[in-house]
Parts: structure tokens; C-alpha cells; sequence
């Protein structure tokens, strides 16, 4: 019973999140439309004179660090200092899922879905503006890459749920095996690896 109405829960979730990017899309067209620029092959292109109108309303670096508070200037480096940690992460991402998960039979995540760098091509932001962003883009978009990754392999080894629930769990959860059911995970740990494009070894 409490399974039917969690399946049910959750194929009503499934739906608004449709509904939700459907939405999401659509803001996206009214931005294009609002803003004037359309997309070609992934590439930004805004409507003729846009860039110059841009390039008016932006801050020169000289007067952008001139205005930036002190804190801002002192921890500048411990932020830039995770681009190795993240690089690093990147690389290990990139070796574990072409070893592990091509060994498993793991659909691999495509990182160019996840990592859309973008904002560097606004004219209205100054070069330190532009790097902040390319960088704060790229740090969370590896994030969220590295999440789908950590979320297959969890559903591939140890699609069980925990007894207690985090805040914002990743989107393979739901599906996972409850705390405690023995029966449940040794029924369902073989179709929720075949769910990930698993295929036995001949």
C-alpha cells in the first residue's frame, strides 16, 4: 500500500518536473526574445547593435577592483585556490567513468551536458567579471556532472535508501531499495543496474 502511494507520489513528481522544465524552457524563449539574442549551434548571437548598447553599461576593471571591498579582494584567493582541487575532480571523473562504468555496462554522463560555459561572452561584464563567471560556472556545473556520476555508481552498488533522509537527495533515490527490506534488495539490485544500460558479461 505505502509503496503504491509512493510510486503514485513520485510519477506525480515526475510530471511537475516535466511541466517545470517545460516552463523553464519557455522563460528561456522570452528571455531570447526580451534580451535579443537567438542561439546557432549552441552559440550565443545578439541582434545588430545589442553589443554596443552592452558595452555601454559596462564597468571598467580599473574602477570595478577600485569599488570591490576589502574582504572581497583578501579571499579572492582562497576561492580561485579550488580551481585544483576541481580540475583534479574533473580528471578523476573523466578516468573513473571511462574504466569503471564502461566495465559495468554504466551509461556514461556526457560532461558537455552539464557544462555550459556561456557568460564570458556577455560584453556588459569586465574581464575580471567575465573569469568570476566562467569559473563559478564551471565549479558548480562540474558539481552537478559529478552528482549524476556519484548517483549512478550509488545505484549500481548500493541502491539502498537510508534510514534517515538528507536535504535535497540526487534524482536516482526515489528508486532506491527502502532501509532495512533484505528481500527488496536482493529483487531489485539487478534490475536497477540493468535501469543504468548494465548488460551481464556474456
Amino acid at each position: 500500500m505505502l509503496k503504491t502511494q509512493f510510486d503514485e507520489i513520485l510519477h506525480r513528481l515526475r510530471l511537475v518536473q516535466q511541466e517545470l522544465d517545460g516552463e523553464l524552457d519557455r522563460l528561456l524563449a522570452d528571455g531570447r526574445k526580451r534580451f535579443g539574442y537567438t542561439l546557432e549551434r549552441g552559440r550565443v548571437v545578439f541582434e545588430q547593435g545589442m553589443r554596443g548598447l552592452h558595452l555601454q553599461q559596462r564597468t571598467g576593471i580599473w574602477d570595478y577592483i577600485r569599488q570591490a571591498p576589502v574582504k572581497i579582494i583578501v579571499t579572492a584567493p582562497v576561492i580561485y585556490g579550488l580551481i585544483i582541487p576541481l580540475a583534479l575532480l574533473d580528471l578523476a571523473l573523466m578516468v573513473f567513468q571511462q574504466i569503471c562504468f564502461r566495465a559495468y555496462g554504466v551509461a556514461l554522463v556526457r560532461r558537455r551536458d552539464y557544462l555550459v560555459i556561456d557568460r564570458h561572452r556577455l560584453s556588459y561584464l569586465n574581464g575580471i567579471e567575465k573569469l568570476n563567471c566562467v569559473y563559478c560556472g564551471y565549479a558548480n556545473q562540474l558539481l552537478e556532472y559529478a552528482r549524476e556520476v556519484a548517483g549512478r555508481t550509488e545505484q549500481f552498488w548500493c541502491p539502498i535508501k537510508h534510514a534517515r533522509r538528507s536535504p535535497d537527495p540526487h534524482r536516482h533515490t526515489p528508486q532506491f531499495v527502502d532501509y532495512g527490506d533484505a528481500d527488496g534488495y536482493a529483487r531489485e539490485l539487478q534490475p536497477l543496474r540493468e535501469a543504468l544500460g548494465h548488460r551481464p558479461d556474456p
